[in-house]
């Protein structure tokens, strides 16, 4: 897997699971909305970890570096 996130995707993405944490912690969101708004969260900080995102490559964008990958 060649990664195909640049540094500002990964942390736009690692605060919107920020935000949706502190809105299920805060009791903001609960039931259905805040189980599939956490699996986003954490599909999100798996994809930010990793530097790879799958729907990326289905679609054909690439948001990393030209010098990185």
């Amino acid at each position: 897997m060649k990664p195909n996130m640049g540094t500002i995707d990964r942390l736009v993405r690692v605060l919107l699971a920020g935000v949706v944490a502190v809105l299920y912690f805060t009791k903001v969101i609960d039931g259905v909305l805040a189980v599939v708004l956490g699996a986003f969260a954490g599909i999100f900080i798996l994809t930010s970890l990793i530097g790879f995102c799958p729907l990326f490559t289905l679609v054909g964008i690439n948001t990393c570096k030209k010098g990185s990958n």
